[in-house]
């Protein structure tokens, strides 16, 4: 009987562990969705050259027509952050010429509508008539719904989860972490989408000269996530599986 405590230990355990880093992942992801720092720009000219037309950029950024182009020079010009949701540049406070520019900077955002995230992107950014290139379309969509099913197959997971515990069986686990698993390939497939969108950007829209792109840290909250539910999907699936397995050779050890 020692044998089977120390048994169940090691199970719980490892149970424990998965259920700890599935929390975690999930955390990390709904954060990285929430926030705005997925890929940030640094404008490294001085903040005077915004100043001066601070208010036509920032009606640009926000109107219903804005172009793709347009948005993205404007992100260029005034150290702008780009999130799954939001896009946001820094901007005089109020554009007067006899403020001092330097301490009244503001930060606004935007949101991408729905129909924003399903457009059409094109092939020369902000020219409709170059036609539609499919695969900064679909890269765009696929990082704007992959998140989603990501979360979806981890509370979907987290349910099954419960429900073993209520069963007092390990067997619904290998179903928790074949979802956990399936939740990491969605992460990975958006962290892979994000930049490869990102890249085919920047062919078409290069950075200018004194502008610095990197990814930000709602980026690698994703990309953390995803090692963080492979490791919980491995744990989940090694429990109920060994568990089954010795549980089997207790029964035939118990008969003979």
């Amino acid at each position: 009987s020692s044998q089977g405590t120390m048994m169940d230990n090691r199970f719980a355990t490892a149970l424990v562990i998965a259920c700890v880093l599935s929390l975690i992942s999930t955390i990390y992801m709904a954060a990285s969705i929430g926030t705005d720092f997925w890929y940030e720009y640094h404008t490294l000219s001085p903040v005077e050259n915004v100043t001066e037309n601070g208010k036509s950029i920032w009606e640009e950024f926000v109107s219903e027509e804005a172009d793709e182009k347009t948005y993205t020079d404007a992100l260029f010009r005034c150290n702008g952050t780009v999130g799954l949701w939001r896009r946001c540049i820094t901007v005089p406070k109020n554009s007067h010429w006899y403020s001092p520019p330097e301490n009244d900077m503001t930060t606004n955002c935007i949101s991408f509508s729905l129909s924003d995230q399903f457009m059409e992107k094109y092939i020369e950014p902000g020219n409709h008539n170059s036609g539609t290139d499919l695969n900064r379309t679909y890269l765009w969509r696929l990082q704007f719904l992959l998140p989603f099913v990501s979360l979806g197959l981890m509370c979907f997971g987290a349910l099954i989860g419960l429900c073993a515990c209520a069963c007092r069986s390990l067997y619904p686990a290998i179903a928790t972490g074949v979802l956990h698993f399936l939740a990491g390939l969605c992460t990975l497939g958006l962290v892979g989408c994000y930049v490869a969108g990102i890249e085919l950007l920047h062919k078409k829209l290069p950075l200018p000269d004194d502008v610095r792109g990197e990814f930000g840290w709602s980026f690698c909250l994703a990309c953390v996530s995803a090692p963080l539910q492979f490791m919980a999907a491995a744990l989940f699936i090694w429990a109920a599986r060994t568990n089954r397995k010795e549980f089997t050779l207790l029964k035939a050890y118990r008969v003979a």
